[in-house]
């Protein structure tokens, strides 16, 4: 790419919008030229409004450091400065559906982590790997906006990438019936063990609606554009648990799967280490190299050992083996912040840029 997009974040002081500016550093083809929060934070430096708050791993970016935080609500200013946005604002889903199309509306495409617009019917919900053909709702939703350039898309909740990919791997075998427990990182509700004391050696049988998210969404992801929006599958039909457990980072699935078809082990686990899809045959620049591996030892996937595998944006799989009542059964790990969060927002971004959905403004 010759010059950089101009990215901006929305919600840029929260722990997602954190991690987007952090994957940002040093990006070949976005550059963080725009860090909008709420009034309370504007007109701040970005180190002044995060304060003692950054929880990255890595040091805050100096390109942004020093930058100013505009007021998110302001949109007309904020999106003259960019040729799109990352948006992880923490709002009421009104208020982000709101705002979201606000901003698409100045001719500003929105990659949103957030939840509100995921069952917006032409928005589309990827997971590049998966379903990179529902771009092609974009150009619906458009003529809804009436917007040449602008428009929104989500990527689907962290809870499901570490089996939902897998599902994918195995359709030729029709998987009918899944049932599927998560276990969950606090980092997903944007807290750290100082945020959250209470959960040290502690396990919480409830993530508000997460468990609704988990069975339906992948059914969004598999679904068809007809008549210029999305119509979600029907099969498998999933029924999940959800639990927060003490862990910083990594969700981890056990899963249930019953097939109409009769795979042998060997199969699915070939079908698992061989997926692949358009970003990696695009090699884009935040693609794994190899999406999803099979972990043949007996206690992998482990969160401490795994959770950045392919830099975080990879799928580990183990355990996978006959069940007495299931057909199969497999633990996935995902890294719920990275691939689950904002790493698979930078994807989105990636794929729709390459795909010719995001350009540079006046082009």
């Amino acid at each position: 790419m010759e010059k950089k997009l101009k990215a901006g974040v929305l919600g840029a002081t929260g722990m997602v919008g954190q991690r987007f500016i952090a994957l940002l550093e040093n990006h070949p083809w976005f550059e963080v030229v725009s860090v909008a929060a709420s009034p309370r934070s504007a007109g701040k430096t970005y180190e002044e409004a995060v304060g003692g708050r950054w929880k990255m791993d890595t040091p805050m970016p100096e390109t942004v450091r020093h930058m100013v935080v505009r007021n998110v609500n302001e949109v007309e200013s904020v999106a003259a400065e960019v040729d799109f946005v990352f948006s992880a604002v923490d709002m009421s889903k009104d208020e982000i559906r709101a705002i979201e199309e606000a901003y698409a509306k100045t001719e500003t495409p929105v990659v949103s982590n957030n939840s509100a617009h995921r069952w917006t019917p032409d928005v589309p919900m990827m997971i590049p790997e998966i379903n990179p053909e529902h771009a092609a709702v974009i150009e619906y939703q458009r003529k809804r906006l009436g917007t040449k350039r602008g428009f929104i898309a989500v990527k689907p909740n962290c809870s499901i990438q570490s089996y939902a990919p897998v599902l994918t791997a195995w359709k030729e075998f029709e998987p009918y019936e899944v049932a599927v427990t998560t276990y969950q990182a606090i980092s997903g509700a944007g807290k750290t063990f100082q945020d959250w004391p209470e959960m040290v050696g502690n396990v919480i049988p409830f993530i508000s609606g997460e468990e609704e998210k988990s069975e339906q969404e992948p059914l969004r992801i598999w679904g068809r554009i007809e008549n210029g929006v999305i119509v979600k599958a029907s099969e498998p039909v999933i029924t999940c648990q959800c639990l927060r457990v003490p862990v910083l980072n990594g969700h981890t699935a056990a899963v249930f799967v019953k097939f109409r078809g009769k795979p042998a082990k060997e199969q699915l686990i070939e079908k698992i280490n061989s997926f692949s899809g358009i970003p990696q045959k695009l090699g884009l620049p935040s693609a794994p190299k190899q999406f999803m591996r099979y972990m043949e030892e007996e206690n992998r996937p482990q969160v401490t050992l795994d959770v950045d595998y392919e830099n975080g944006m990879g799928i580990s799989v183990g355990r996978l083996r006959e069940d007495t009542v299931y057909d199969y059964k497999f633990v996935g790990l995902s890294h719920n912040t990275v691939r689950g969060a904002a790493g698979g927002g930078v994807l989105c971004a990636e794929l729709l840029t390459a795909q010719g959905y995001i350009s540079a403004k006046g082009r």
